[in-house]
């Protein structure tokens, strides 16, 4: 299984979730309700709707994960990923181009509902995204290895700390992503193009 070293395991995870941030702030929270709402398919979801989805998986992770932190285990200067918290981490990584490989169908509770009122969903991501900066920051002086974390999809199956992180800023990069090529989709004007934050 890999190994990472902790630093500069939780700086790089701090990077995606400072980009995603800045994101969200600069340019979701400025956007119109049209914008975030609009979907480029029938069957496809907008801004909106990834956030939505995202919001979902922090309200489950976000406050285990503080939980774990506050056992106050020592922090290691080695993380050692775990088989199957690898395997859901590269599942939902997109590919080096920004191109997600797989489509996969998300479980039918954190499918993102009739949403009303899409300035609220973004402003609870930014939030969760704070929140998400905040526990990365704890977990530099924390295990990543314990105590293990039940997945949202079987109580049965618990991630290390370290691979619950992994895990969230994968698939909140995948449906970033997905949100902003959706975006775009429904921007044709050419002075109006959107600008992925690298």
């Amino acid at each position: 299984m890999p190994r990472f070293l902790t630093d500069q395991l939780l700086n790089e995870l701090s990077s995606q979730t400072e980009r995603q941030l800045m994101l969200a702030v600069q340019q979701w929270q400025n956007l119109s309700d049209e914008q975030l709402l609009a979907r480029p398919t029938e069957n496809s979801w907008g801004v909106a709707d990834c956030a939505s989805h995202l919001n979902y998986y922090a309200s489950y992770y976000l406050p285990k994960l503080r939980k774990a932190f506050e056992q106050k285990k020592a922090a290691t200067p080695v993380f050692k990923s775990g088989w199957l918290g690898d395997y859901f981490t590269k599942l939902m990584q997109p590919g080096p181009e920004g191109d997600l490989p797989k489509k996969m169908k998300a479980p039918t509770k954190s499918l993102p509902p009739a949403i009303q009122n899409p300035r609220a969903v973004i402003a609870r991501f930014i939030e969760n995204l704070e929140e998400m900066t905040q526990l990365l920051n704890l977990a530099r002086k924390r295990s990543l290895q314990s105590p293990r974390i039940p997945i949202s999809l079987s109580p049965l199956i618990r991630l290390t700390p370290g691979d619950t992180l992994r895990f969230l800023v994968a698939h909140n990069e995948r449906h970033v992503l997905q949100a902003m090529k959706a975006l775009q989709r429904n921007t044709p004007a050419p002075g109006n193009k959107i600008i992925l934050v690298q």
